[in-house]
């Protein structure tokens, strides 16, 4: 009896709380349709701390912070939701109208098409996707490898062999692709400007040289830190220290 007292608890103590969560997300969503786009942030960032993160509730967030013309903050939970899901494909939309409002126009340096294209066949997928598709692939090369071993004619597990080898290449590199994107996930250094204008110094203190300015939304990769100083280095190469209170890292 105590046992099932107990189950009946927990499953009452989970519904409860997805429906509080439910009624939560309801309010923010309620708050965005009505214009009170400050409030709904407020709540969605809530719901963040609390719940825990999500692809959609970081483009909810962005969207709030969008509508309150609060670039900077919009671009990063724009970021962090692709960060989770690379094919949000609406999130990406909006990252891209957003970015338009960033008054920094910064070129990137040239890298060998190779790397470039490797890179951007690796974002394709988060590093959970990579995984799967790494097992899927894998169970595809069993099933030829099955069929080369089994085949009727020499010709049946020639083509078997050559398939089952494609397709273990291919689960390999999935598999390290999953690597590459959760180490990406966990150590990245990739951080926006919050600031409206920042002066980026020529080192980590107020006296420094200014070198140059960086304005709201602009990203930037994190190099180092020095008490509360962050060296940074922008996609052109330039580099140089901004206080670390000006920067989010996404």
């Amino acid at each position: 009896m105590k046992r099932i007292l107990f189950v009946i608890t927990i499953i009452l103590s989970y519904t409860l709380s997805v429906h509080a969560e439910s009624e939560v997300l309801k309010q923010a969503n309620n708050l965005y349709a009505k214009g009170q786009f400050a409030e709904a942030a407020k709540q969605y960032e809530k719901i963040i701390s609390t719940e825990g993160v999500a692809p959609e509730l970081y483009f909810n967030l962005g969207n709030a912070y969008f509508k309150s013309n609060e670039v900077g903050r919009s671009i990063l939970n724009y970021e962090r939701a692709l960060r989770l899901d690379p094919l949000f494909e609406d999130a990406r939309v909006n990252l891209e109208l957003a970015q338009q409002k960033v008054v920094d126009n910064i070129v990137q340096m040239p890298t060998f098409f190779l790397g470039r294209w490797i890179e951007t066949l690796i974002k394709l997928l988060s590093s959970n996707q990579w995984a799967y598709t790494g097992l899927v692939l894998f169970i595809f090369s069993l099933i030829f490898a099955f069929v080369f071993i089994f085949g009727s004619s020499y010709q049946l597990r020639k083509i078997s062999f050559y398939i089952a080898t494609f397709f273990v290449i291919i689960s390999l590199a999935s598999v390290v692709f999953s690597g590459i994107r959760k180490e990406q996930l966990i150590n990245h250094q990739d951080a926006i400007v919050m600031t409206g204008v920042v002066s980026v110094k020529s080192s980590p203190d107020r006296s420094g040289t200014n070198l140059f300015e960086l304005h709201e939304g602009t990203k930037v990769s994190i190099k180092s830190t020095l008490g509360n100083w962050t060296e940074i280095k922008l996609g052109n190469g330039n580099i140089g220290w901004v206080e670390q209170q000006n920067i989010e890292k996404i």
